[in-house]
């Protein structure tokens, strides 16, 4: 596979490094060098198989955009720009395009949101979350923690679920989920110890999602990888 990695951060570079352990061919792009998707002309796109996003939010939605325009496939593990999800996902149906996102494209987290669904079953409790990442993530709380939320709220619809938001130095990402009765506490953590687990998911998913056309949350297809 050609795979065409757009953010050349941490985690993005991290991405690329995966994909070509993996044996996958790789192009990167930093922001800089695609202001405003500028590079994602369709010679450039040409025979790229899939385009893995980890940039900002309003890059990903230029960059899903012009991929999505010539029926290109892209995966999206930047957060943040969930307002315009219908919007993309009508793109990428009308053009016959791919595009697979998610909160978060760790293995161990999407087990941690099925296992919440299941805490959030438990009568007499009162749930909250905690999430960490590092001072530069731009979108406060955490995408992770909004979908640890709605997990929640599907089960326990109209409770309040507070969420707790901390910015530290390089944190890699945690999440805490609580549950509290008068009688005992119970919590989930996730600690992501590196940022590889991400990058393994995201290159996984672009494995995934090559020479498919459709509209997919990762945590719905995680299992078929």
């Amino acid at each position: 596979m050609l795979i065409l990695v757009l953010g050349k951060g941490k985690t993005g570079s991290l991405v690329a490094q995966v994909a070509r352990e993996r044996g996958h061919s790789v192009r990167a792009l930093d922001i800089d060098d695609n202001l405003h998707a500028s590079a994602l002309t369709a010679p450039n796109l040409a025979g790229i198989d899939a385009v893995i996003d980890f940039t900002a939010p309003e890059a990903a939605i230029e960059n899903m955009r012009a991929v999505l325009s010539g029926g290109g496939r892209i995966v999206v593990g930047t957060t943040g720009w969930y307002p315009r999800l219908e919007e993309m996902k009508a793109l990428a149906l009308k053009r016959g395009g791919a595009l697979l996102y998610g909160t978060n494209f760790s293995l161990g987290v999407q087990k941690l949101f099925r296992l919440t669904a299941e805490l959030a079953k438990l009568e007499g409790y009162t749930f909250s979350i905690d999430e960490t990442h590092h001072t530069s993530k731009l979108d406060a709380p955490s995408g992770t923690a909004l979908t640890l939320k709605e997990i929640i709220l599907r089960v326990r619809p109209g409770i309040d679920v507070p969420v707790q938001s901390h910015r530290i130095g390089d944190a890699k990402g945690e999440h805490i989920v609580t549950a509290k009765s008068d009688h005992d506490t119970l919590e989930l953590r996730h600690d992501a110890q590196s940022r590889r687990g991400f990058a393994m998911g995201a290159v996984r998913g672009a494995e995934w999602v090559a020479g498919r056309s459709g509209v997919w949350e990762f945590r719905d297809i995680f299992d078929q990888l």
